[in-house]
């Protein structure tokens, strides 16, 4: 196993890490409904899937009979 000779100082430390961010996520913003979802992702509005402006999916809606 490597052993490091010398401690390594927090300015290099952190000059390492200032690449590691938090980033915001990118918002898209669907041109049918107005709703606000991620880039590249499909997204629920009013029971049905949408995707680039699309409808892709609706929700089945279960009923059951009584007699």
């Amino acid at each position: 196993m490597a052993h490091p000779k010398r401690r390594q100082s927090a300015t290099r430390r952190d000059k390492r890490r200032t690449h590691y961010k938090a980033v915001a996520p990118q918002l898209a913003k669907d041109a049918t409904t107005g709703e606000l979802h991620l880039y590249h992702r499909a997204h629920w509005h009013e029971g049905k899937l949408y995707y680039r402006g699309k409808v892709v999916l609706e929700k089945e809606i279960e009923t059951t009979e009584e007699n």
